[in-house]
C-alpha cells in the first residue's frame, strides 16, 4: 500500500500527520543564489518563512509564549526577525547572551535553559539582568543559588522520548523519584524553585509526549505548593517536528494536545515553549557541491565539499533528510561522505540518488535551516559555510 493510499484508508492519520502544504523554501531562489556564483557550501534563508511559521506556532498555541532557542540558528538577521515578530529567546551559553544583548534584546526576555552551568557563567548571566535559569539536581540548584540567591528557578525533569527522531533523555533530567527531595533542598535554601520545564526529544512524532510531560509537571506543582513554594513557569520545551522524509503530527494537533493540557492550569502560571528547529528548519536549503564521485566495489561513493564537520551533522545521527541534485539519471544506493580525512565523516549509506553525478554537481538538503550553520567548524582547514538571504 502506498502511503497516499493508506492516508486515504485511515483518515484518523489525515488528521494526526501534517497535511499542510510543504513550506521549504522555492527553488528559483536557489538557481538565482547560484548565477551569483559558487564558492563554498551555503545556507539559503527566506525570512518569510520563518516569519510564517512562527504566527502559525503562535495560532496553534494561543497561551503558550514563544521563546525561540537562539542555537537552532545562531545567524543575528535570524534572530532579529523573531525579536520582530514577539518572540523571546532560550540560551544555553553566555556567548547567545551576549548576541542577543547585542541586537537590543532584553535579558528579562531570556530563559537560561541548559541544566548545568559553570558557577561564572550564572553569574555573568545574572550580572545582565537574566532571571530564570533552569537546574537538574540538587547540586546545581545550591550552584544557581550561592551565585544568584534571586533567581528563578525552573527544574528540568525527565520524560519519555518515544518518538523522537534524536532522543535527548539522559543526560539532562532529574528522575521523578528524584524530585521530592530537589523540592525539599530548595525550600530548605529558600531558593525561589517556581517552574518546570522538560524535552519530549528533538523532532518528536509523538504529541502524546506533551501530555504525559505536563501531567507530571502538575503533580510537581502540588508538591512544591505544600512546601511553600509558588508555580510560576512550565515551559514545555522543544522537539516540534519540521517535514523531512517521515510523517510528522501537525503543530496544530500538538497544540490541541498542548492547550487541553493547561487548561485547567491558572493565569498565574506562565506557559512557555522553546521551539528551535520548527521555526527556521524550513526556511532554507542547504546547497553544497560533490567534490568525487567514485566506485570501490560494488558500493558508490559520493564525496561533497561539506560533511559532518562543515555543517552535516545531523545526518549521521538518525535525522533523514531529503538529498536532491539536477541529474534525472536512475535513482541508485550511493554511500554519502563529507571532505575531511576523517574516517568517521560520513553522512549516510545507501542513500538513494540519481546514477549519473558527478564532479561539481550541486547537491541541495530541503528543509536545513536548523542545527546547520550551527554546528560547523573548520576541521581539517574547511571553510565554514556561507548563510545567505533571500
Amino acid at each position: 500500500m502506498t502511503m497516499q493510499s493508506a492516508l486515504n484508508a485511515q483518515p484518523e492519520i489525515d488528521q494526526y500527520f501534517d497535511t499542510h502544504p510543504d513550506p521549504r523554501l522555492d527553488f528559483t531562489h536557489v538557481q538565482r543564489a547560484l548565477q551569483a556564483g559558487y564558492a563554498r557550501p551555503f545556507l539559503l534563508i527566506d525570512p518569510e518563512i520563518i516569519r510564517a511559521k512562527y504566527r502559525r506556532f503562535r495560532a496553534a498555541m494561543p497561551r503558550v509564549h514563544t521563546h525561540y532557542a537562539v542555537k537552532a540558528n545562531p545567524d543575528p538577521r535570524v534572530v532579529e526577525i523573531l525579536a520582530k515578530e514577539g518572540s523571546d529567546f532560550e540560551i544555553a551559553s553566555t556567548a547567545e547572551l551576549d548576541l542577543l544583548v547585542s541586537l537590543g534584546v532584553k535579558p528579562s526576555r531570556v530563559q537560561y535553559s541548559n541544566p548545568v552551568k559553570a558557577r561564572a557563567s550564572i553569574e555573568y548571566a545574572a550580572s545582565k539582568g537574566v532571571v530564570w535559569f533552569a537546574f537538574d539536581s540538587i547540586e546545581e540548584l545550591r550552584k544557581i543559588h550561592s551565585v544568584a540567591p534571586h533567581a528563578k528557578l525552573y527544574l528540568r525533569i525527565d520524560t519519555p522520548n518515544i518518538g523522537s527522531d534524536w532522543p535527548l533523555s539522559g543526560k539532562f533530567g532529574a528522575k521523578l523519584r528524584e524530585v521530592d527531595a530537589i523540592i525539599d533542598a530548595a525550600a530548605e535554601l529558600g531558593a525561589d524553585l517556581c517552574g518546570v520545564t522538560f524535552h519530549v526529544g528533538s523532532q518528536c512524532r509523538n504529541a502524546e509526549n506533551w501530555r504525559v510531560a505536563i501531567d507530571n509537571a502538575k503533580r510537581i506543582f502540588c508538591n512544591m505548593r505544600l512546601k511553600g513554594l509558588v508555580p510560576k513557569l512550565l515551559n514545555i520545551g522543544g522537539g516540534f517536528p519540521v517535514r523531512l522524509t517521515k510523517p510528522i503530527p501537525s503543530v496544530e494537533v500538538i497544540g490541541t494536545v498542548v492547550n487541553e493540557s493547561i487548561a485547567d492550569l491558572g493565569d498565574d502560571i506562565r506557559v512557555v515553549a522553546e521551539p528551535g528547529r520548527y521555526l527556521v528548519s524550513d526556511s532554507a536549503c542547504f546547497v553544497c557541491r560533490v567534490i568525487g564521485a567514485s566506485r570501490r566495489g560494488d558500493e558508490r561513493w559520493l564525496y561533497l565539499d561539506a560533511g559532518m564537520f562543515g555543517g552535516l551533522l545531523e545526518s549521521t545521527q538518525g535525522l533523514q533528510f531529503e538529498l536532491e541534485s539536477d541529474r534525472k539519471g536512475a535513482l541508485v544506493p550511493w554511500h554519502v561522505a563529507g571532505p575531511t580525512c576523517d574516517s568517521v565523516d560520513v553522512l549516510m549509506k545507501d542513500q538513494m540518488l540519481p546514477e549519473d553525478l558527478r564532479d561539481d554537481d550541486f547537491i541541495y538538503f530541503p528543509n536545513a535551516g536548523a542545527y546547520t550553520t550551527a554546528y560547523a567548524s573548520t576541521f581539517n582547514g574547511f571553510p565554514l559555510p556561507d548563510v545567505r538571504f533571500v
